[in-house]
């Protein structure tokens, strides 16, 4: 094997320089560009050092000598993210030969690309004909890719979906909370992004989710830290309120529908330390109406909310709702190597 796992290699086809994290076999390896791992044949790699031997040296215009008091402070690594294009579904693929020695795609690894400088949290599910096959919950950091999984090649006859629910992992103002893309592949595409890429020797198919995290509404749930959907949560308790739950009244500027959402008080509030128990029970349920009514409304067949564990109390809230809802087939609280006892998965009608 020419090389060995850490050497340093430039990508012919893009002159970018990237190094070997892995060998895969003979013909293969993984390499590392700019943070994001793919496989290349050898013949697409070389060693950099000729291309640094030839290459032109930067000479200053006025070379001056540097002393020691001269020399500045170290600073904080700053992030370098030469192409900020926003967040990317890359898919891997891995070749054979089949019976008459021609190159085939067996499988897909896949990946998400994140282009931009946030940090992300993500909810991902993986749609066949509709019905859910793999579903993660995970982060990624800003200039980093994440593996999701692999894919058969065949898998593309059953119409594949990709669904994302993207969130900042603290809430910052002017951005949204949160929000869904989707990605729904036809396999007569794929077959012929796979010709294009064997015919431009490239590495792997990207698929753009998102160029910007977009921005929020004017009227998001951020009034102030003790309001959630224009309801003053610090007064109702001490005013002797009962409280309603009613999702049609904050229903105006909510953002895309999901199929999965945490109620842990730190996901929805910075300022939560001050609130007491009956000021977060409140919130919470508030927000698991917005999300249910939306997911009503939208037909999903399932819909998970994560309540924790704790003493019980939101969980107890949220079956006593279910029980008198019509919409609901059944609903089960039981062991997910996700969230542990911590969910109630909604079935509906």
């Amino acid at each position: 094997m020419k090389y060995e796992i850490g050497d340093e290699i430039l990508v012919l086809h893009s002159n970018e320089e990237g190094r070997v994290v892995e060998i895969m076999n003979d013909e293969m390896v993984m390499i590392e560009v700019r943070g994001v791992k793919f496989p290349a044949y050898l013949d697409q790699i070389d060693f950099p050092y000729f291309k640094r031997f030839t290459s032109k040296p930067i000479v200053p215009a006025k070379p001056q000598k540097t002393y020691i008091d001269e020399v500045p402070r170290e600073k904080k690594p700053v992030l370098n993210i030469q192409n900020e294009d926003g967040v990317w579904l890359s898919l891997v693929p891995k070749f054979i030969l089949d019976d008459f020695n021609d190159e085939v795609v067996d499988s897909f690894k896949l990946y998400l690309v994140n282009h931009s400088s946030n940090d992300l949290h993500f909810i991902y599910r993986q749609l066949f004909e509709n019905d859910k096959d793999f579903e993660l919950s995970n982060d990624v950091a800003a200039g980093k890719d994440f593996y999701l999984h692999d894919m058969e090649f065949e898998d593309l006859n059953d119409k594949p979906s990709f669904l994302f629910t993207f969130s900042l992992p603290k809430p910052v103002r002017g951005k949204k909370e949160a929000f869904d893309t989707a990605l729904k592949l036809k396999s007569k595409q794929v077959f012929q992004k796979v010709e294009e890429l064997k015919e431009g020797n490239n590495p792997t198919i990207a698929y753009q989710l998102f160029d910007k995290y977009p921005d929020g509404e004017k009227d998001d749930f951020s009034t102030s830290p003790n309001t959630k959907g224009g309801l003053d949560l610090s007064s109702l308790s001490s005013k002797g309120f009962n409280v309603k739950y009613s999702a049609d009244r904050i229903r105006e500027h909510m953002p895309s529908a999901r199929s999965v959402v945490d109620l842990h008080i730190e996901r929805l509030t910075e300022n939560w330390k001050g609130l007491s128990n009956f000021e977060i029970l409140t919130m919470q349920l508030n927000e698991f109406e917005k999300w249910y009514d939306l997911a009503v409304q939208n037909h999903f067949q399932t819909f998970t909310v994560i309540h924790g564990v704790g003493k019980g109390k939101l969980k107890d809230e949220i079956h006593s709702l279910l029980k008198s809802r019509p919409e609901v087939k059944r609903f089960v609280n039981q062991y997910d190597a996700r969230f542990g006892y911590g969910a109630t998965e909604i079935f509906f009608e």
